[in-house]
């Protein structure tokens, strides 16, 4: 690995950041053509459908291709799927003399074959040029696209004492306007946003992305109603402003979940958990066979205790405000059972902090 290589990978990563909240549930790639040190041409993929980064730079670079050097954060495709052609033939027709990538495609579709094809045409091959950067940028590509599931993201906003709710139930608002923003930028990356029936009973939210840059992207709402007992006027079910998702169990009334569907909603029949509730992990299963790559699970206490419970959390965003609520009665983020030894808590690792004016954002990974 030389000096040259990751300058121009680290553009390529910014690159491909571009197409953040766009591509799902492609991954986000960026690409760079470099020839005699200078860059010829730039593309990334903008959008699910799009062309991908690496024929958008080919394009870019028109005739200074030959005996270029390719930079792509994920190794170019040999197969063709149901929205655009393999990159390979058209970086082996168009010359190029050298390609560096970031990291192996975990798709099976890929994993290896399009490297192999480029070593085939007798392309020298360069893979592993800041691999852990180019992990983390696509990491929800990578839990979705190994393992079929969504990648999961919980966020809460609590207290000083850890209360998300007074004991009446009233939450608006503990974390502050900026932390909301940012609350809202999520939405806005992500494919789903998830609660249960009970938060849309007591706050009657819209769960859609405001006040942020992707204005595109409106993600599916998804709502834990396991006997399809949700007002019929909540806001949530407004279709025109989003697609919702209603999650049910066979215990649901066969008369409610036909208004439901009567009004445009999508309903999902899921198992039940011991409790009777919705089955967190047959939802997951279901909703990552429909092409949806990341959720972001908003609330409330239970739904996200029970994502706890499940082990089905793979970050976690929690903003911490300066106030002191009290009260035994007051609401916590988790309400499960809990653990009975502090070495049996759930720990988090990778952490970052982040201050908006006042709040405190804590961002982690479980270590499960």
């Amino acid at each position: 690995m030389i000096n040259e290589d990751i300058k121009f990978m680290k553009l390529v990563l910014a690159l491909a950041k571009k197409g953040e909240g766009h591509t799902s549930p492609n991954p986000m790639v960026g690409a760079l053509i470099v020839k005699n040190g200078q860059i010829v041409g730039r593309g990334y993929h903008m959008h699910y459908g799009a062309s991908h980064a690496e024929i958008c730079a080919i394009e870019d670079a028109g005739k200074k291709t030959r005996r270029g050097t390719l930079y792509v954060n994920l190794e170019p495709c040999a197969h063709t799927n149901k929205k655009t052609p393999p990159c390979v033939p058209s970086i082996i027709k168009n010359e190029l003399g050298r390609v560096v990538i970031g990291m192996k495609d975990p798709n099976p579709l890929v994993e290896g074959k399009g490297m192999r094809a480029l070593e085939m045409a007798n392309i020298q091959v360069v893979c592993g040029v800041m691999e852990k950067q180019a992990k983390e940028l696509n990491k929800v590509y990578i839990k979705h696209i190994t393992t079929k599931l969504p990648f999961v993201t919980v966020k809460y906003a609590m207290s000083i004492d850890g209360k998300i709710a007074t004991k009446t139930g009233d939450s608006k608002w503990i974390s502050n306007d900026k932390s909301r923003r940012f609350v809202h930028r999520l939405r806005s990356i992500s494919d789903a946003v998830l609660v249960g029936a009970g938060t849309v009973i007591k706050d009657n939210p819209r769960l859609t992305p405001r006040h942020c840059r992707v204005v595109n992207k409106i993600p599916k709402r998804v709502i834990l109603d396991s006997h399809a007992n949700i007002p019929l006027k909540s806001r949530v079910l407004n279709t025109r402003e989003a697609p919702t998702i209603i999650a049910v169990t066979k215990g649901a009334p066969e008369s409610n979940v036909k208004k439901l569907k009567q009004m445009g909603l999508e309903v999902i029949c899921c198992k039940s958990d011991k409790n009777n509730f919705v089955d967190i992990c047959d939802l997951l299963t279901k909703l990552g066979k429909k092409g949806i790559a990341s959720v972001l699970v908003e609330g409330g206490s239970r739904v996200i205790s029970s994502f706890i419970e499940e082990r089905a959390v793979d970050r976690i965003f929690a903003f911490i405000a300066p106030k002191i609520i009290g009260g035994e009665k007051a609401f916590v983020p988790f309400g499960n059972r809990g653990v009975s030894k502090i070495k049996d808590a759930v720990s988090l690792k990778d952490i970052r902090v982040r201050r908006f004016q006042d709040d405190i954002m804590i961002e982690g990974y479980p270590n499960w």
